[in-house]
């Protein structure tokens, strides 16, 4: 797709449905969608544990944080991707929120492995250390979500512009 004025040729990118066996070179689905491991509280309460491994280097701590993010709209011109080398890095929602994940494989940066992926109401993601992913979409509404990753010495942010942006299409 061209703008007037843009000389930069775009990249349409389609959207997968996310899934636990597709999201899994790139980190852990979070989401209670399965079996419980257990229940507490008299039964009153499922519980899903240790579903995401958070991994961080020795001299930094874990850090829990609330983001509110403005929703965005379909198509979505994307222009950058990051990653964290010295931590894993959660993103779920609070409340009935939707994101569109965007990911490509650890490593140096391959846009033509870069992929999209909706994240049903419900579900959140833990990015491996190292994974490619873009900033946080939250989609059509602004929403909160829960961000846990690392902070503390060295840097934990490297973020690299797209030669060729890319656009996700549209849900169907």
């Amino acid at each position: 797709m061209r703008r007037e004025g843009d000389i930069t040729e775009v990249t349409r990118l389609p959207i997968c449905s996310l899934s636990a066996e597709a999201f899994a070179p790139y980190g852990e689905v979070l989401d209670a969608s399965g079996a419980p491991s257990g229940f507490a509280n008299g039964g009153a309460i499922e519980v899903h544990r240790d579903i995401s491994a958070i991994d961080i280097a020795p001299e930094g701590r874990v850090c829990v944080s609330v983001v509110r993010a403005k929703g965005a709209t379909l198509p979505l011109r994307l222009e950058v991707m990051e990653r964290h080398p010295l931590g894993s890095q959660v993103i779920a929602p609070l409340g009935d929120g939707h994101m569109l994940v965007v990911v490509a494989p650890h490593g140096p940066l391959d846009p033509a492995r870069i992929i999209a992926f909706r994240a049903s109401p419900g579900q959140g993601v833990n990015y491996r250390r190292g994974v490619w992913h873009h900033p946080l979409i939250a989609l059509d509404r602004t929403s909160d979500f829960l961000v846990i990753d690392r902070t503390g010495e060295g840097e934990n942010l490297i973020v690299e512009r797209l030669a060729q942006p890319l656009e996700v299409l549209r849900l169907d």
